[in-house]
């Protein structure tokens, strides 16, 4: 039975670095910087744009990104489809202290999409209130870190 508390822990320890070496099942690699960021935007394909002429604000990163629209399924808007080029993808890369610290590349361009899926649909962005306190508290700065952590890839 004492064999048998240490062997759990290092099988688990081993799925899981066995798991991380193991290629990925995805068509792109498995590589972050390959997937495509994807919203559906309730709105026809030719109000959206298209890969040559994206919506702003997806406009400003130029070459620097691949587009791609099509029908969403059900006939429910338009998917609109982004991520960086090769090249692009190659030169910025994305680690665990960049993400946490909102250095991520990738970041920047979940921040536009949400802003053009906004802009398509609503015609402006809407942003949070401010705070109704102008006393930073030290549960007032948890929540501003937690919120600033979010801005940048949309989760915590």
């Amino acid at each position: 039975m004492k064999k048998t508390w240490w062997v759990v822990p290092v099988i688990g320890a081993g799925a899981v670095v066995a798991r991380r070496a193991w290629p990925s099942g995805s068509r792109s690699g498995g590589r972050p910087a390959d997937r495509w960021l994807t919203v559906t935007i309730n709105r026809p394909i030719d109000e959206v744009g298209t890969g040559e002429k994206p919506p702003p604000p997806l406009d400003r990163f130029g070459e620097s990104i691949d587009v791609r629209t099509r029908p969403a399924p059900g006939g429910r808007g338009t998917e609109l489809a982004v991520r960086p080029t090769e090249r692009e993808a190659r030169e910025r890369s994305s680690s665990v202290p960049a993400r946490l610290s909102g250095q991520d590349p990738r970041q920047e361009l979940r921040h536009a999409l949400r802003e053009a899926k906004a802009l398509l649909e609503a015609g402006e962005v809407l942003h949070a209130d401010t705070p109704t306190t102008t006393r930073p508290t030290p549960a007032g700065k948890l929540l501003g870190l937690l919120d600033r952590r979010s801005g940048g890839e949309g989760v915590l």
